[in-house]
């Protein structure tokens, strides 16, 4: 188990851009998605840290090593007419898992929801994943059965735009 003075939960810094994306990698290799990966490092870090920030993380340090992160981005609610955060993604090192970081991650999330006044927190989980979807009950999430992602890639997004109406 970790103690809670060898964890640290921070914002990311411009420095820990490649470790990031180390674990982005990561990441994609747990999921069999390793192909998916076709960005780099200096995107990454221009997308959390550039003129326009798209995104946000916050890092899981272990003795001065980046061991796990969430990447995230505020989405909004119409329908409570408040801000929201949804999670991107979530990951912890296979070394690193069973002692309290994916939860202590979620929480400083959860903080940084309130502090923001967002109305929910959100993300997505494999279907196949069922120890995280536990892990996530378990903390009080809902998984909604009911609803789909949809999703346009690139192409079709380009294709939709592109549509004669």
């Amino acid at each position: 188990m970790t103690s809670n003075s060898d964890l640290i939960i921070r914002f990311a810094q411009p420095h820990d851009s490649d470790a990031l994306f180390g674990l982005i990698q990561g990441l994609a290799e747990y999921e069999k998605l390793s192909a998916a990966v076709t960005g780099n490092a200096e995107i990454l870090k221009d997308h959390l840290f550039g003129e326009r920030k798209y995104i946000e993380a916050i890092v899981a340090e272990v003795e001065g090593k980046v061991v796990g992160f969430a990447l995230f981005f505020h989405n909004y609610s119409t329908f409570l007419t408040k801000p929201g955060i949804y999670l991107e993604d979530i990951f912890v090192l296979p070394a690193y898992r069973r002692r309290g970081i994916g939860k202590s991650l979620l929480n400083k999330l959860a903080k940084i929801a309130v502090e923001r006044n967002c109305g929910r927190l959100e993300w997505s989980v494999l279907d196949w994943n069922v120890s995280a979807q536990e892990f996530y009950r378990n903390i009080g999430a809902d998984i909604l059965e009911d609803w789909r992602i949809c999703r346009v890639s690139e192409t079709a997004i380009h294709n939709l735009a592109n549509l004669q109406i």
